[in-house]
C-alpha cells in the first residue's frame, strides 16, 4: 500500500506543481465526444463516451466523463435469442501528465472508476477500479514508434478493442508499435498488445445473459456451473472462437488468472481531417479468444 501511494505521488505532485505555475491563457475547459465499437465473433458492442476535460498548461490535464454502451450478442450465444441491451457504464476521472524531450515524447494516464454501471448487464463488476498507464513515443520523419505498459485492477477498453466483459482482478498490459504518415492527415498504425493477469479474477459478460434476470436458481447450483465452467476455461483449448473465452459461455466467471490473460495485434487507417476530430477503423486479433475484430472510432474535441 505504501509502496503504490508513493507512486501516485510521483506522479501527481510535479503536477500539481506545473498547474500552480500555469497562466490563464493556457488553462480552460474543454468537451470531447466519442463514439467507437467492436465487431466479432462475440458480438458486437459500441460505446460512446462524453467528457469534460479542464487543461493547467500544456503538460497537465484532468478529465471526467461517462460511458454509454450498445451491446448486440451474437447469434451463436449460448442464450436463446438473440438481444439487443444499452446502458451506462462506469462514470470516469483521470488526469493526464505529459512531457517531452529531445529523445522521447512520455505520457502518463492515471484512470479511475466508479461503479455506475449495471453489473447484470456487463457494464460493471460493482467495485472502483484503477489503471495507471505510461506511453512513450519518439516522432521521426514519418514513423513514430511507441510503447505503453500499465498496472490496473481491471481490463480496460482501448481504442481498437471494446470489450465484451468487464473484468476485476489485477493486472498489467503492455503495447507497442508504430504509426506511419502516408498523406496529410493520414496514417496506419499496427501495434501488439499483451495483458497479463494474477491472482483470482472475475469476469463479468456483456454478451451472455444475467441467468438470475430470467430465472430463479440456488446458490449451490450457481456455485457448481461457475465452477464447471471455470474449469473448462482453465484449458482455453485452440479451435473456434466459441471455444474460447469465458465471457461466451456465461454471464459471471471467477477463477484463476488464466481467465483474463490475453494477446494480439492490431492494424488501423487513421484520418484527422482536423486537429479537433479523427476517424479510426481497423482489424484486431486475439490470439488467446481465437477470433478475429473489426473495430472503428470517431471522435470530436472542443476548448481547450
Amino acid at each position: 500500500m505504501k509502496t503504490r501511494i508513493m507512486m501516485i505521488a510521483l506522479l501527481l505532485v510535479p503536477a500539481l506543481l506545473q498547474a500552480a505555475a500555469a497562466t490563464d491563457d493556457e488553462r480552460g475547459w474543454s468537451f470531447s465526444q466519442r463514439f467507437q465499437g467492436t465487431s466479432n465473433s462475440a458480438g458486437v458492442v459500441l460505446k460512446t463516451n462524453s467528457a469534460v476535460g479542464y487543461t493547467f498548461n500544456p503538460h497537465v490535464k484532468a478529465y471526467i466523463g461517462a460511458p454509454f454502451y450498445f451491446v448486440r450478442e451474437s447469434a451463436s450465444s449460448t442464450s436463446t435469442t438473440m438481444s439487443f441491451v444499452n446502458g451506462i457504464g462506469n462514470a470516469f476521472t483521470g488526469l493526464t501528465v505529459s512531457g517531452s524531450r529531445e529523445s522521447i515524447d512520455y505520457s502518463s494516464d492515471l484512470l479511475l472508476t466508479a461503479p455506475t454501471g449495471d453489473s447484470s448487464r456487463g457494464f460493471s463488476t460493482g467495485h472502483v477500479t484503477v489503471d495507471w498507464t505510461n506511453t512513450f513515443s519518439h516522432a521521426f520523419t514519418s514513423v513514430t514508434p511507441y510503447a505503453s505498459i500499465g498496472a490496473a485492477n481491471t481490463i480496460s477498453d482501448t481504442s481498437f478493442f471494446v470489450r465484451p466483459f468487464t473484468s476485476k482482478g489485477i493486472v498489467a498490459h503492455f503495447e507497442g508499435g508504430a504509426l506511419f504518415s502516408v498523406a496529410p492527415h493520414v496514417a496506419v498504425g499496427a501495434s501488439g498488445y499483451g495483458v497479463r493477469a494474477a491472482g483470482e479474477q472475475e469476469i463479468v459478460s456483456k454478451v451472455v445473459e444475467d441467468p438470475a434476470s430470467t430465472s430463479t436458481q440456488s446458490t449451490t447450483s450457481t456455485t457448481q456451473s461457475t465452477v464447471s465452467s471455470v474449469t473448462k476455461a482453465l484449458g482455453l483449448t485452440s479451435g473456434n472462437g466459441s471455444d474460447n473465452g469465458v465471457f461466451q459461455k456465461q454471464h459471471k466467471t471467477v477463477g484463476s488468472a488464466a481467465i483474463a490473460n490475453d494477446h494480439g495485434f492490431s492494424t488501423w487507417l487513421s484520418v484527422r481531417p482536423g486537429s479537433t476530430t479523427d476517424l479510426q477503423i481497423g482489424y484486431s486479433r486475439s490470439m488467446t479468444y481465437q477470433f478475429n475484430s473489426l473495430f472503428f472510432g470517431m471522435g470530436f474535441r472542443v476548448g481547450h
